[in-house]
């Protein structure tokens, strides 16, 4: 449920980050830019974004889970394998979240996109 939460969440944050630069794609896209390059574009932001809460998150983590050492019986506080099985998992999973709005911002018509505003 946590993931699908998150996933929707990225997923909005990053269509809303789409819709409300629609004019700076379209300008970039009638100055030339290649739709590769604002594929890259959106996708490098999510993966900043990505990166950042994924690093605020393990680091989170691994403090709440020595904080609680004693209350864990059978594992170990420091479970290096479960961690990065999520971290790789959630990473993954933004990467998709990211997929389709990037897909969008690539086709947005220069031409719509200016005389939208």
């Amino acid at each position: 449920m946590a993931l699908i939460l998150s996933v929707t969440g990225l997923y909005g944050v990053v269509s809303y980050s789409v819709s409300s630069r629609t004019r700076e794609i379209g300008v970039r896209i009638a100055l030339g830019a290649h739709r590769s390059s604002v594929y890259s574009l959106v996708v490098q932001q999510t993966g900043w974004l990505t990166g950042i809460g994924l690093s605020i998150g393990l680091l989170s983590s691994v403090g709440a889970s020595l904080l609680i050492r004693k209350l864990l019986f059978g594992v170990r506080a420091w479970d290096a394998v479960t961690f990065c099985g999520v971290t790789v998992l959630l990473g993954l999973s933004s990467t998709a979240a990211s997929f389709f709005p990037a897909r969008r911002a690539a086709s947005v018509n220069p031409t719509d996109a200016l005389r939208a505003e």
